[in-house]
């Protein structure tokens, strides 16, 4: 018997209407709060992707700090009790506002940044955060004590506290961060911080009005009856089902913000359709939206496996993100859906979303700290596709063993040609072909979650293979960083005896190349090559830069030292440590070792890096820093830009290496130089009959004054012309940044 006080709330107010808003609220500031911090972060560390996922491991871990702080709360004590906790806790918490980062924020220049940056958001956000993460399980709980109509479910509370996630995620890309500053942003958050705290003790005025007198010895659930608790198997269903989507949303994270650039926009793509899952899921449409789910995923992960991991090369890198985010929001909607199915009843709301929490944060540690050790690439991504399937239900129908018969068989038989074949190379598009007919037998065994599962597994492992065994990986190594990698690669043509070339690719992106010849040893290539721009200013100023200072930011396979000349000092920034040694290495690469073995190592973020360095002390500053093919929106910033010439000469000469896919990084830097008063050139090289590895490439050059530029214009060295005029686009600063105004 449920004996839930059926006294009216009185108060004026809706009692859906004040709960639902202050849950709208709660979530709204946490989805801000969540790309606003994260993009105070980026500088700190290099601009990298992985500081995003290490923000989303914290954020899950105190989402679970605070939905196990509701569920201790709300089992053990009464209502009037867990309301005199709660406020005092709310009372506390306004000591840490406004949000900010601490003073002496700096990361450290050896090993793995992780720890340090999630002790820096603890002191920053920890307790704040704390509160808003337990608001959604805590109010829900109190409003189930009400004595509404709809206290027996108050589920759909938390479709309303997923919508106004969904609404602060998409505000934030759209319209917070194209319209205010950070420093704004952080006030603006601070007093809604203000204004949630009064929402819930109004609504903790409201359930203690409505409260029946308190009994003596009354147990904290107030003589309601008492159900089992969900069996242990149960709560690891719920576990594995949280699980899979949040281990998925980080690894489709990385992929996406790999290849374009670290930013909110691209973090909050992935989050949005994971939080979107939820608002279906437990809402009145569930029931018909969920045998759509289950029936679109497979046919979706037939195309998907085909051309995202067999063929990707087919694909632009549009249709692929739509393909992969299409994927991952079938995968979720399935897994949660289940999960929305098997939720219990209200006496149990708490342990739900705590084993919820629970699941999400193990995702974030699984990504963040497992995998990164586990494996030297990001396979955990492939790995939760296939979770997934195995998530879909049914999985112990009938006679479920025997499904993994024929993917085991398909498994031995491909490790079986592998090892007694040495010559599968010549063979590599048969391979991709029955790859492909593999796929589309996994539309066949869509009713098993076993079969299902197994041969999409089978068809990654052969996939992932392949490509390794295309791209002759010598060496890959994972680091905080990113993925890097050691290829070779074959040269020539039929009027060209074939030649062994070095690659070096961070993520998926080439960053540098050596001939292995005696004679090309020391030969720039790719973007640093002596007939492309870096190569013209190096030739037009070879008179006079006998003994210049130089400084390049991002080192690589380390080209570009192969321009020093003995006098000249050069120093190389660079933020990850496991590239340093690669260019050191010369099994791998000769640059460093043969042109300038005596150059200076500078490990850490670029900026922190200039800073410590003496004003006008170089006379040129190379800025070449990428990850994978992203560059640090942190180092193209007006107060970066006033940096590196503070640190030039008079003058001192700035080249910046903007080659880029996605981005039209031209516009940002003709900006600056049209604010600062700079003069700046531009050099869209595209090479005709080049020679081997001479590839196009795109460099902006900067001085203080106009003349000191004239003669490279004038040369007939390449075709350099003035930077665009910029009439539409806001400023990047420290405050600001937004890539959506130079998309190409």
């Amino acid at each position: 018997m449920n004996t839930t006080p059926q006294t009216a709330v009185n108060s004026t107010l809706s009692p859906v209407i004040l709960f639902a808003g202050t849950l709208f609220v709660s979530a709204m500031l946490m989805f801000v709060l969540q790309p606003m911090f994260g993009k105070l972060l980026l500088p700190l560390l290099g601009g990298t992707p992985a500081v995003w996922n290490t923000c989303m491991v914290f954020y899950q871990t105190i989402l679970f700090g605070g939905y196990g702080y509701a569920h201790w709360l709300s089992s053990r004590s009464g209502q009037q009790r867990q309301i005199q906790i709660h406020t005092a806790l709310l009372i506390f918490s306004l000591f840490a506002l406004p949000v900010a980062l601490p003073d002496d924020a700096n990361p450290p220049t050896e090993g793995n940044p992780t720890f340090w940056l999630i002790w820096t958001l603890f002191l920053s956000i920890g307790l704040p955060f704390f509160v808003v993460s337990a608001t959604a399980p805590l109010l829900q709980k109190w409003f189930s004590h009400l004595g509404h109509h709809s206290s027996e479910d108050p589920y759909y509370l938390y479709a309303a506290s997923n919508a106004g996630s969904l609404l602060a995620l998409l505000s934030y890309p759209f319209l917070l961060e194209p319209n205010i500053g950070l420093a704004d942003q952080r006030l603006f958050w601070s007093m809604g911080y203000g204004l949630l705290c009064i929402l819930i003790i109004i609504c903790a005025v409201a359930l203690w009005c409505g409260l029946p007198e308190p009994v003596t010895g009354e147990a904290p659930e107030e003589q309601a009856e008492q159900l089992a608790e969900p069996p242990f198997p149960q709560q690891l269903h719920w576990l594995a089902l949280a699980f899979v989507p949040s281990s998925l949303l980080l690894g489709l994270t990385q992929y996406i913000s790999t290849d374009i650039a670290a930013v909110p926009l691209l973090w909050i793509l992935p989050l949005t359709l994971y939080l979107l899952s939820f608002i279906l899921v437990f809402s009145k449409w569930a029931d018909r939206i969920h045998p759509g789910m289950l029936a679109l995923q497979p046919a979706v992960l037939l195309i998907f496996i085909a051309y995202s991991f067999i063929n990707p090369a087919l694909l632009p890198y549009w249709l692929d993100l739509i393909l992969h985010c299409l994927a991952f929001f079938l995968a979720i909607m399935v897994c949660h859906g289940e999960l929305a199915k098997l939720r219990p009843h209200t006496q149990h709301l708490t342990r739900f979303y705590l084993v919820m929490s629970f699941a999400g944060m193990l995702g974030g540690l699984f990504n963040t700290f497992v995998a990164p050790f586990a494996f030297n690439a990001v396979y955990e991504y492939p790995i939760m596709i296939v979770a997934a399937l195995f998530l879909r239900p049914g999985f112990f129908k009938g006679r479920w063993y025997l499904q993994a018969i024929f993917p085991g068989l398909l498994l031995l038989a491909g490790l079986a040609l592998y090892l007694s074949n040495d010559a599968l190379f010549d063979y590599l598009d048969i391979i991709g072909g029955a790859l492909i007919l593999l796929a589309g037998l996994t539309y066949s065994v869509r009713q098993g979650p076993l079969g299902l599962g197994s041969l999409t597994a089978v068809i990654l492992i052969f996939s992932l293979g392949l490509h390794s065994l295309a791209s002759s990986t010598l060496y890959q190594e994972r680091t905080f960083f990113g993925v890097l990698s050691v290829r070779d690669t074959v040269i020539g043509d039929e009027n060209q005896r074939p030649e062994k070339v070095r690659e070096l690719y961070h993520g998926t992106t080439k960053h540098g190349a050596q001939r292995l010849t005696a004679a090309n040893l020391t030969t720039p290539l790719t973007y640093y090559s002596r007939p492309g721009p870096i190569g013209q200013l190096f030739a037009e100023f070879d008179a006079e830069n006998q003994h210049w200072n130089i400084g390049a930011v991002g080192l690589g396979a380390g080209a570009l030292a192969c321009y020093a000349k003995p006098q000249q000092h050069w120093r190389f920034y660079e933020i990850d440590p496991l590239i340093v040694d690669v260019a050191k290495d010369p099994k791998w690469f000769h640059y460093l070792e043969r042109c300038k073995p005596d150059a200076d190592m500078i490990i850490g973020d670029a900026r922190l890096s200039l800073q410590k360095e003496p004003d006008q002390g170089f006379d040129l500053l190379i800025m070449d820093a990428f990850s994978s093919d992203a560059v640090p929106t942190h180092l193209l910033t007006r107060e970066a830009m006033q940096l590196y010439f503070s640190k030039l000469k008079d003058d001192g000469i700035l080249a910046f290496h903007i080659t880029n896919r996605h981005l039209a990084l031209k516009k940002v830097l003709a900006d600056h130089a049209e604010s600062l008063r700079l003069s700046g050139l531009l050099q869209e090289f595209k090479p005709e009959n080049p020679p081997p590895l001479v590839v196009a490439t795109d460099w902006v050059v900067i001085a203080k004054q106009t003349q000191r530029l004239d003669r490279l214009r004038q040369s007939r060295l390449g075709h350099w012309q003035k930077l665009p005029l910029t009439f539409d686009l806001q400023p990047w600063t420290d405050d600001f940044t937004h890539i959506i105004g130079i998309w190409k």
